[in-house]
């Protein structure tokens, strides 16, 4: 057992068949192992039967008000024990958790241990048996107690190598001369390369690592962009401009979304943030405009001839198109640019033509 847990700490996807074999342990119905942020965000890894039960609970408001987790590090904080004996009667009595979502799949023990990581992560392994069976005896929790230290061991493991990927994201991007930040699920940078660093004071880490951006319509931008990505949704703006300023180039910053799909339950990566540097004044190229901010292209073509300063009328003239059709166009490009007014988004493009990766000059400022 304790071999299939270090294995599943190297290869997250085995983390499902090590919470299997866990429940064979002591013939337990099911076995989950759940982490929670200090947000109350849950993410789980269990045995395909109560898969149903955690993801209903962990959009519920109910993980707000679980005090399981609390009771456990209180009253039995090194070692596992019975939901009946965490808990008061009074506290078993007028748990809403267990009518809610135990019972009515057929739960009726729960048995568990709960520690923190050194993130400050709460990490609970939870073991359940279904009605018509006896509670987990005294013998089967000295078991699971003989594999306690392998639990923790392996938890920490995973959770120590999803900061090192965090970081591997960053040191690769450094290599292709772009800067760049993973951005965790709390919306605080838990990774940055220097070529990031050295953009400050125009993109900065604040208080609690959040970061912050030179003028106040990208930091906007940038809240939104993360609380939809916490909220699992699609971001309305992924590629955010940050305009010219004291002879500092223009900047666009890319929200690119780390799937959860490729992710296990230790990790706190979210997004990474990489930085491209505009090039010098001229017409855009057609691949960069689609490329930078998710454009069609005839919202690129649209987006090409406002940044030559054309107006709507003579863009509309020039494709064939009506000036309705120029002005719908128009209003998508601004919504995916950030921008709100025509003049805002004509000196955000105007400087498209050859983008530089990196902040390509540090070089020689340093010579």
């Amino acid at each position: 057992m304790a071999d299939r847990l270090y294995e599943a700490a190297l290869v997250p996807e085995l983390w499902t068949e090590a919470c299997e074999h866990l429940a064979s342990v002591v013939a337990a119905d099911s076995s989950s192992i759940f982490t929670v942020d200090s947000q109350g965000s849950h993410r789980f890894v269990t045995t395909p039967n109560v898969a149903e039960i955690y993801a209903e609970f962990a959009r519920s408001e109910h993980r707000l008000n679980n005090t399981r987790a609390a009771r456990a590090l209180e009253r039995s904080p090194f070692s596992f024990g019975r939901d009946i004996d965490i808990l008061t009667k009074e506290e078993y009595a007028q748990d809403l958790i267990r009518p809610t979502f135990l019972e009515p799949h057929g739960v009726k023990w729960e048995a568990g241990c709960v520690f923190q990581e050194p993130t400050g992560h709460t990490i609970a392994i939870i073991l359940m048996r279904g009605h018509g069976r006896e509670h987990f005896a005294d013998e089967e929790l000295a078991r699971l107690n003989l594999l306690k230290p392998d639990i923790a061991r392996a938890a920490y493991l995973s959770s120590r190598l999803s900061f090192n990927a965090a970081r591997s994201m960053t040191e690769t991007l450094s290599m292709l001369g772009l800067p760049a930040t993973v951005i965790g699920d709390e919306g605080r940078a838990i990774a940055m390369n220097p070529e990031m660093e050295a953009l400050a004071p125009r993109i900065r880490t604040g208080a609690a690592d959040r970061l912050i951006l030179e003028g106040a319509g990208a930091n906007a931008l940038l809240d939104d962009a993360i609380k939809r990505y916490r909220a699992q949704a699609v971001p309305t703006v992924q590629s955010l401009p940050m305009m010219a300023r004291d002879g500092a180039p223009a900047l666009i910053l890319h929200l690119l979304p780390i799937r959860r799909a490729a992710r296990d339950i230790f990790s706190r990566s979210m997004a990474v943030l990489a930085v491209t540097e505009v090039g010098k004044v001229g017409s855009p190229d057609m691949r960069v405009l689609c490329g930078l901010f998710d454009l069609t292209p005839a919202e690129a073509r649209v987006a090409r001839g406002i940044a030559m300063a054309q107006t709507p009328e003579t863009v509309a003239a020039s494709l064939g198109v009506s000036l309705e059709t120029v002005r719908s166009h128009l209003k998508r490009i601004m919504s995916k640019t950030g921008t709100t007014r025509q003049a805002e988004l004509v000196l955000l493009l105007a400087g498209l033509s050859a983008p530089v990766f990196g902040i390509g000059e540090r070089g020689d400022q340093d010579e």
